[in-house]
C-alpha cells in the first residue's frame, strides 16, 4: 500500500474485501465507498507494529470530511483507534469487547479488528468473528450495494 499510495492495496485489503464480499473494482468504486483514513499519513514503525495515527488529523480533519459525505448509511469502523475515536465513552474496554457487541453500534457502524495479518493470533482465539459476525457484515453490505 506505501508503494501504490492506494489504500487497503495489501494483505489487510485483501482479507477486508473478503469479510465485505466486495471485489476491489466494488471496493474502489466511489459510488458505493468512501474511504477516510483515521490520519493522512503514515506514523511510522513501533516496535510491535504501526505506531498510532496522529491524534491531531483526525481532530482536524475527519468533522469536515464526514460533513462532505452526508448519505452515508454504514460506517465501517476498523480497528481500536477508530472506535475510540467515534465511539469515545460507548466503547468498550477492549477491542475484543467492543467487537463481541457489535450490535449496539448498529445500525450506524459495524466494529472489526484491524484485518493486518498481524492480527491473526486475535482471529484465531476469536472465531465467532467470522462465523458470526462476518456473515452479518457481508449481508449488511450486500443490501446496500445492490
Amino acid at each position: 500500500m506505501h508503494k501504490s499510495g492506494i489504500p487497503w492495496d495489501d494483505a489487510s485489503g485483501d482479507r477486508l474485501r473478503k469479510w465485505m464480499q466486495v471485489s476491489k473494482d466494488q471496493f474502489y468504486d466511489t459510488k458505493y465507498f468512501s474511504i477516510v483514513p483515521m490520519a493522512f499519513c503514515y506514523p511510522g514503525k513501533g516496535k510491535s507494529g504501526d505506531l498510532a495515527p496522529r491524534s491531531e488529523c483526525a481532530e482536524k480533519w475527519m468533522e469536515p470530511i464526514l460533513d462532505k459525505l452526508p448519505q452515508r448509511k454504514l460506517t465501517l469502523l476498523i480497528g481500536q483507534y477508530s472506535q475510540a475515536w467515534f465511539l469515545k465513552e460507548i466503547k468498550k474496554n477492549t477491542l475484543t469487547e467492543t467487537v463481541k457487541n457489535w450490535q449496539e453500534y448498529q445500525p450506524e457502524y459495524f466494529v472489526l479488528p484491524h484485518p493486518s495479518p498481524r492480527n491473526n493470533i486475535w482471529l484465531k482465539k476469536n472465531p465467532w468473528f467470522e462465523k458470526k459476525l462476518v456473515p452479518k457484515l457481508k449481508k449488511k453490505i450486500k443490501e446496500l450495494i445492490l
